[in-house]
């Protein structure tokens, strides 16, 4: 029996108003994007790509929700954090309050980059997803175009996950600083024991202790 999917578009409309429904967080992460970062995986995605490494995050059903607010407050809380990266999931799905979280996160001094399925062209087409052009113009880098896994890249010279993919920097000040790559991995140990594997391909794993 297959199982019935919740609907996108009303599982979006169901996320109030400053809020974002997200698959994960962490702080101090050094290997999705230039220097020391937090990281947003929002809750969400149509695409549903083979070799996806986000598989949990396809679902549109609410999974954490969090207020920009509140998230912001803990993205700057933490001093090592140089910028924050948003990830998914596709993460122009929840533009509208990402671009409120980035305007926060910016104002604090922080950079702020994305990485989405969309192209930048089809971003700035007539019909992209709803606040597209606002949460562009807060960035400074956008990593564009989906998976495709028959065009994968596992190297130390690439920092993006096929080859399909473009890193777009808007912000002049960051050109010489795309020095991750798409063969590093991160741990993240919780003090619950929880485990936390981030990098290769911009996936995120969750584990037990």
């Amino acid at each position: 029996m297959t199982q019935q999917k919740t609907n996108p578009y009303t599982a979006l409309i169901e996320i109030p108003a400053g809020y974002l429904n997200i698959m994960g967080y962490i702080d101090e992460s050094e290997v999705n994007g230039p220097g020391c970062r937090a990281v947003v995986w929002v809750q969400g995605c149509l695409r549903e790509c083979p070799g996806c490494f986000n598989t949990e995050s396809w679902s549109f059903e609410m999974n954490q929700l969090i207020s920009v607010d509140n998230l912001a407050e803990k993205i700057l809380s933490n001093p090592r954090n140089q910028g924050v990266t948003f990830s998914g999931g596709e993460p122009f799905w929840q533009a509208p309050a990402l671009a409120a979280l980035a305007r926060k996160v910016k104002a604090g001094g922080l950079n702020v980059m994305s990485f989405s399925g969309f192209t930048l062209e089809q971003l700035q087409s007539q019909y992209p997803p709803a606040g597209a052009q606002d949460l562009l113009e807060q960035l400074d880098i956008l990593i564009d175009g989906p998976y495709i896994q028959s065009l994968a890249i596992n190297s130390p010279d690439s920092p993006v996950s096929s080859s399909n993919q473009r890193v777009h920097v808007f912000n002049p000040g960051l050109e010489d600083q795309i020095t991750w790559a798409s063969d590093q991995i991160e741990v993240h140990i919780f003090k619950d024991g929880s485990r936390l594997i981030t990098g290769y391909r911009g996936g995120l794993e969750l584990s037990e202790g």
